[in-house]
């Protein structure tokens, strides 16, 4: 019941922001102007949605872009948030990353998706540190010190490694 839960959750919560903005748009202003008609709000949200792709592709979009990331990452509070998420994703490339690769690490008769996020040298033994998920909140795990020589190394995106964890294996890797 849960993976169908979770493989459910992303079609319901777009279209419950669908409905949301639409149904928002329809209380407001826009509603009572005599171009309206149902639907121009997610009109509307997509084709602003799309101009600031356009926008950002740019070369003032990208400078723009980059300016104000700058400043949300300097916000108190949020702007750990906000970096934390753009790490974990891997959308972060103006610095070392959170996770820096995929590795599985041997348990009992399988295997288990690992994320590096650094190594050590204990007892003259190098060390790779890896947090292990958990599955379906990979916020919650455990972290372990794994002799390098014993970890797998997979050609596989952390983003797409997160992403199967939330679904609980049902989305590819």
């Amino acid at each position: 019941m849960a993976a169908g839960a979770v493989a459910l959750l992303p079609i319901v919560g777009s279209v419950a922001l669908v409905v949301w903005t639409e149904g928002s748009l329809a209380g407001s202003w826009l509603a009572q102007q005599p171009f309206y008609f149902p639907g121009l709000g997610i009109l509307v949200a997509a084709a602003v949605v799309y101009g600031i792709g356009l926008f950002v592709t740019t070369f003032l979009g990208r400078w723009l872009w980059r300016t104000v990331d700058r400043l949300a990452e300097r916000l108190p509070l949020l702007g750990t948030m906000y970096q934390s998420i753009k790490e974990v994703l891997g959308y972060d490339t103006s610095r070392e990353r959170f996770f820096q690769g995929v590795v599985l690490v041997e348990s009992g008769g399988g295997d288990q998706l690992g994320l590096v996020t650094g190594a050590t040298v204990i007892d003259g033994v190098e060390r790779t540190i890896v947090f292990v998920p958990g599955t379906p909140n990979p916020a919650t795990g455990r972290l372990l010190l794994v002799p390098t020589a014993e970890l797998r190394r997979v050609d596989i995106r952390v983003a797409n490694s997160l992403r199967a964890l939330v679904a609980m294996g049902k989305s590819p890797l």
